[in-house]
């Protein structure tokens, strides 16, 4: 089939950016006639919250593609509109996942609904944002959601987002697909250079906190864990990712909770290069998510063959088992999340479910054919072709 995506790719960076990727990838290694549209810029520098947009991998991860779209370039909208027709998709896939997309995506979807209508699904990386979801987030979602004749959710909770938004618009669920992809085989070679880096005591535990610092993701409730933990266990948290608001902050909690000697900040976006060390380097990785759809870092983590340790929120439940591939807690539970963490390794539990995680190696690596699959499906069906 013909099967238009707009996303972003390489040079911007995130794991949305990896998504639409590894997806253009995959249809194009299922046979289908692919093509790819992305941007040539995301954000204006002054409204963007990081240090920057752009992916510092020296080796990343890119395909062909044409570079179209400014979201804040009216003119752009009507170029990208006209190359499309032009191509005459079975279906376009558009990308969803804040607010800001408004403007750009409402008038894209609405010039390419006219006759001859271009099929169109939404992939919903979040249906609401992850700090919104009030009348105003819910609104600009609804005005953008309904004019796609189908959406892609990936979770339960985006499911349940959708419909309570659109009564009686067609969603259809996929898991979040595997990132494995995008590392290359654990450097251990690298740890010995990575404690001494990080001033970690050889025999001292590490947890790995990894990701965006924002608030949602809960690094405050991980502080007050790791106070609790250290009683009982000689245990390190790592943050690495690049905190969206200030590093003094979470530097004088870490101090006013005793445990300014047992964390270490990476502040700053992590190349893909730099990735299989920093995991090997990790007993186990926690991400103690105030709320939460799914999650790019879980899928990360077990790519690695890392246990996570996280929470009762949104879809991470659907893919962190509890007693399987890792531990889930209640959210804002400082002392539950430390007796998770206690019992973790008192109880030896990372060799276990690191075999379990290993043994559902060859059932991640289909993840992406499935959603090929599903979306190769939804495109027949829009266009009402049979099998």
């Amino acid at each position: 089939m013909r099967i238009a995506v707009v996303g972003p790719t390489y040079p911007f960076r995130g794991g949305i950016a990896h998504y639409t990727t590894l997806l253009v990838r995959h249809l194009r290694m299922a046979g289908h006639i692919t093509f790819f549209y992305s941007f040539t810029r995301q954000y204006p520098a002054w409204l963007f919250p990081g240090r920057s947009d752009r992916d510092p991998s020296s080796v990343p991860l890119r395909v062909e593609c044409e570079y179209l779209l400014d979201p804040i370039n009216p003119l752009t909208w009507w170029r990208l509109v006209r190359r499309v027709r032009s191509e005459r998709p079975d279906l376009l896939l558009l990308q969803w996942w804040v607010p800001y997309w408004t403007p750009s995506l409402t008038v894209i979807s609405s010039l390419l609904k006219r006759p001859p209508a271009t099929k169109i699904a939404m992939i919903c990386h979040n249906v609401l944002p992850h700090d919104g979801g009030g009348v105003i987030d819910r609104r600009l979602a609804w005005t953008v959601l309904r004019r796609a004749d189908a959406l892609i959710v990936h979770s339960e909770l985006d499911r349940y987002r959708a419909r309570a938004l659109m009564p009686h618009a067609k969603i259809v669920k996929a898991f979040l697909p595997t990132y494995e992809p995008v590392i290359n085989e654990v450097a251990v070679a690298g740890l010995p250079a990575l404690r001494a880096e990080w001033q970690v005591p050889d025999r001292r535990r590490i947890l790995l906190f990894f990701g965006f610092v924002r608030p949602y993701k809960g690094l405050e409730y991980l502080i007050q864990a790791l106070a609790h933990a250290r009683s009982q266990i000689d245990v390190h948290l790592l943050v690495v990712g690049e905190i969206w608001g200030s590093l003094a902050y979470y530097q004088r909690y870490a101090a006013e909770f005793g445990v300014a000697d047992a964390i270490t900040f990476v502040n700053r976006y992590v190349p893909n290069e730099e990735l299989p060390p920093i995991f090997a380097a990790a007993d186990v990785v926690v991400l103690p998510y105030v709320s939460a759809t799914q999650s790019a870092v879980v899928q990360l983590a077990l790519g690695f063959g890392k246990p996570v340790i996280t929470t009762n929120v949104g879809g991470l439940p659907e893919v962190v088992q509890d007693g399987v591939n890792g531990l889930i807690v209640p959210p804002q539970d400082a002392m539950a999340l430390a007796q998770a963490i206690v019992r973790y390794f008192q109880a030896d539990l990372g060799p276990i479910l690191t075999a379990n995680i290993q043994a559902a190696t060859a059932e991640r690596a289909e993840s992406w054919p499935r959603l090929v699959a599903i979306i190769t499906e939804l495109a027949r069906e829009l266009n009402g072709v049979t099998a």
